[in-house]
């Protein structure tokens, strides 16, 4: 079965940086899509970002783009997340995803999902 296991959450002060990563295994998908999603209290599901697998294509939501970086470690089956600049705005449970398809904004579209972990931004 396929399982996604994110770590890397944590408390981090405003203006700093975070690194969160997704292990994927149990899948056999040749072309597949990674994504990262976070969700605050009260608060819809919200795109943060993805990456094809097959060639490290990356698309981002507007709230991140320019201070958030997806990236792909294909020896290690680990997708990350790299968040720089970081607001109090960005504090939610971030979880990643993914899907035997193309990359979609969607959080519907994906079928498997990590069990999310929390960051925390102060100021």
């Amino acid at each position: 079965q396929v399982q996604l296991v994110e770590s890397g959450g944590g408390l981090v002060q405003a203006g700093g940086s975070l690194r969160l990563s997704c292990v994927v295994s149990g899948h056999t998908f040749s072309l597949y899509a990674m994504a990262w999603f976070r969700q605050a209290p009260g608060k819809e599901r919200e795109f943060v970002g993805g990456i094809m697998w097959s060639d490290g294509s990356t698309i981002y939501g507007n709230s991140v783009k320019g201070r958030t970086t997806i990236s792909r470690d294909n020896a290690e089956n680990t997708a990350y997340l790299q968040m720089n600049s970081l607001k109090v705005e960005d504090t939610a449970v971030y979880y990643c995803a993914t899907h035997p398809g193309r990359l979609s904004v969607l959080a519907s579209r994906y079928d498997y999902w990590g069990q999310g972990t929390q960051v925390t931004v102060s100021t």
